[in-house]
């Protein structure tokens, strides 16, 4: 049990908001450091020289940090970098995401995201001016940035508000947890004081008219001596019952213990161990053969499970006095190191039972198992040979009664409280539970007031609208690029096919144009070009011996005639 404390705190450790902070900054620095040689690996790729590539690293790992502190300036510096050198992709992409969930307000994120496709497209086409034309630049790097930054921002975005919504809910289920928690109080607590009042009023007048016919009995003097002192535990008996209905009508009405003292004048009957003695005496008093035993070191025990240790024996004393009269009745405390053990044992019974049916509730047994229950404890009852039968109760110590003070843990587990008495915090009780990153209109849209569909709606409507206009543009882009490479490429068997002294309007009617990003800048490397001719250099559609060439064929025509043909081998980019 001691080891299953240390556990608990260990675990409450663990789960402290100062370590959870400590693993998030760990997190970050491990994400930069990553992003930071991922960048370096691609402008070693690249082929960029050395100051560069570190730099780009080092770039890389101080945007990464500060992406949480400064999203829009992390996030429109990133696409900056990004037009400027592809060491930056994987970091745009990771400032996006970060972007669309922290930066607050849907104008503030537009306006960011709007600067950071303008600075992006805008860099990316001065970068790339002298390759290919401006316009097919734009349409390349925008469908990248959607592709990229638009959709992860969106994405983003879309599943903090969902999130932030759904703590919202929770909180507010929570709340009207505790509201119906209080509604339910309240309605015990008047059929408390019902209950509390009827009792006051049926009970005590029968005991009342109990105490007082005893009392004159006790005083006649043609009754015996026996008789007398019979009359007097009666008494005894009566006065004691109505101290207990008072303590138990002041709890039920007020939720509080009933006073020590009764008006009668005797003594109310201690409840716990303390009280147990008494028990048997009384029940001795009456004729009744019980004996009392007490084995081990004796203990303090808590309030709960001293007051469980007293019941479990008053009611295993009254089930034997009614099921089995004149038996031998035998009580047992025994103080174990780690538990407090209660035994009845009733032998069989030796007198005849009373004329008539015996009252009984048949919620006496049910009962002890329950308050043995709740106190971290477990009761046992069943019949024994020779026809007795058996109420043994193992009850915790509690904090009072082990030696340095430690929690004893139950002996039953959480998952078997159907009652639910474990007090555990509801979920929404504790600490904030709306995102600051996002702003209360913005969850008032998201739908966290009235109309919670329209938010989720509003949100898909987003998402889908985002994953159509990108899969359009990416079959866009593919179809674009397969007709720009049908205009660059050409099969072997063609070039062979063509024939040197043919007019050159008739090898151009056969081979495609070459005017085409894909084809740009071939022209200008290969062999050296015959004097005064113009040249179409296209690619060939198989690919080279080398991963590192790429086969191409040039076509020279001067004069109006094709003069030369060659084929060789260039480095691919």
């Amino acid at each position: 049990m001691y080891a299953i404390s240390k556990l608990r705190a260990g675990w409450q450790w663990c789960a402290a908001p100062e370590l959870w902070s400590r693993r998030r900054t760990a997190g970050e620095a491990v994400l930069a450091v990553v992003l930071g040689l991922l960048a370096a690996g691609t402008e070693e790729l690249l082929r960029s020289g050395e100051p560069r590539l570190w730099t780009v690293s080092a770039l890389v790992v101080v945007l990464s940090l500060m992406r949480r502190r400064l999203p829009v300036t992390v996030l429109v510096a990133t696409a900056a970098l990004a037009g400027l050198s592809d060491g930056f992709a994987l970091l745009l992409m990771v400032a996006a995401w970060s972007s669309g969930r922290r930066i607050a307000g849907a104008g503030r994120a537009l306006g960011a995201f709007t600067a950071a496709y303008a600075v992006y497209v805008g860099l990316s086409v001065v970068v790339n001016w002298a390759g290919l034309r401006p316009l097919t630049q734009v349409l390349f790097t925008t469908l990248y940035f959607l592709a990229t930054t638009l959709v992860p921002g969106l994405a983003s975005r879309y599943w903090t508000q969902r999130r932030t919504l759904l703590h919202a809910l929770q909180e507010r289920n929570a709340q009207l947890v505790r509201e119906r928690v209080m509604i339910v109080g309240q309605a015990r607590l008047m059929e408390r004081q019902r209950i509390a009042q009827d009792m006051h009023d049926s009970l005590g007048h029968r005991l009342a008219l109990i105490s007082v016919h005893t009392g004159a009995l006790e005083v006649d003097r043609e009754l015996t001596a026996r008789q007398r002192e019979v009359v007097g535990v009666l008494r005894d008996a009566s006065v004691h019952a109505m101290h207990e209905l008072r303590e138990v009508v002041g709890i039920l009405r007020d939720g509080v213990e009933g006073p020590s003292q009764g008006d009668e004048g005797g003594q109310p009957t201690a409840r716990g161990t303390a009280g147990i003695e008494e028990l048997t005496a009384t029940a001795r008093a009456a004729g009744g053969d019980v004996e009392l035993r007490r084995t081990g070191t004796v203990r303090t025990l808590a309030a709960a499970s001293d007051h469980a240790a007293y019941r479990i024996v008053q009611e295993a004393l009254t089930n034997a006095y009614k099921h089995a009269p004149g038996a031998e009745i035998k009580v047992e405390l025994r103080y174990e190191p780690d538990s407090f053990v209660v035994e009845i044992v009733n032998g069989p019974q030796r007198q005849a039972r009373p004329v008539g049916e015996v009252v009984s509730g048949g919620q006496g047994l049910p009962g002890l198992h329950e308050r043995a229950r709740l106190v971290g404890g477990m009761v046992h009852t069943g019949r024994i040979e020779g026809g007795g039968f058996r109420v043994a109760g193992v009850l915790p110590y509690g904090t009072e009664g082990v030696p340095g003070g430690m929690p004893v843990t139950p002996m039953v587990d959480a998952e078997d409280d159907f009652r639910q008495q474990s007090q555990g915090v509801l979920r929404g009780n504790g600490g904030p539970v709306m995102d600051g990153t996002v702003s209360e209109r913005e969850l008032a849209m998201s739908g966290s007031g009235r109309k919670t569909g329209g938010g989720v709606a509003l949100g898909c409507g987003i998402g889908a609208g985002a994953l159509v206009l990108l899969v359009l543009a990416g079959g866009f882009g593919l179809y674009f690029l397969v007709k720009e490479v049908d205009k660059a490429m050409i099969d072997p068997s063609r070039y062979r096919s063509i024939r040197i002294g043919t007019a050159e309007d008739e090898v151009r009617a056969e081979l495609p144009t070459g005017d085409t990003f894909i084809a740009a800048g071939l022209d200008g490397e290969g062999p050296e070009k015959p004097a005064g001719s113009r040249c179409l250099v296209l690619m060939s559609s198989e690919t080279g011996a080398d991963i590192n060439t790429e086969p191409v064929f040039r076509f020279c025509f001067r004069d109006g005639k094709l003069i030369e043909k060659r084929s060789y081998e260039i480095a691919s980019k």
